[in-house]
């Protein structure tokens, strides 16, 4: 194959059932790749054997919220984007989540269009740090290892 641009990987974690496969069936029509998880702990497990870029994360789940689920995420795969999912009017829990490193967040009833946008900025944002660190990598290594201190 050519150089085809690399394709987003979403998941989608949310305790509503209904909303999860409604909304994979239409982001797939779209031509996104999207995995979901009914739980923070599932999306944990899977994200040990998926490879995602981004994920939309309820905030209200029974067991371990959102909140909770998106610090350990962040603390297990920092590169991964985060966007929070609030319906409840808990804009405080999205914005908590903001400060534990979501990238954004989405209010229920979610616009698809808007949930599209919002995880192509994320997805961008992903590649663009990758690239960031691909690139300070190389400089590092590119400096005569073992040799004189880094000043």
């Amino acid at each position: 194959m050519d150089d085809k641009m690399e394709e987003m990987r979403i998941m989608l974690v949310d305790d509503e059932e209904g909303f999860l496969s409604t909304t994979k069936n239409v982001l797939e029509r779209k031509g996104l790749t999207v995995t979901t998880a009914t739980s923070g702990s599932q999306a944990l497990e899977k994200l040990v054997q998926e490879n995602i870029d981004v994920v939309i994360l309820d905030v209200k789940m029974p067991g371990m919220d959102g909140v909770t689920a998106l610090k350990e995420i962040k603390r297990r795969y920092p590169s991964i984007e985060v966007i929070m999912l609030t319906g409840h009017g808990t804009v405080e829990s999205a914005l908590e989540g903001l400060r534990s490193g979501a990238s954004d967040y989405l209010t229920k009833p979610i616009d698809i269009d808007e949930l599209i946008a919002k995880a192509d900025e994320a997805f961008a944002r992903r590649k663009y740090l990758q690239e960031r660190n691909r690139i300070a990598q190389s400089r590092g290594a590119a400096k005569t290892p073992g040799g004189s201190p880094k000043k």
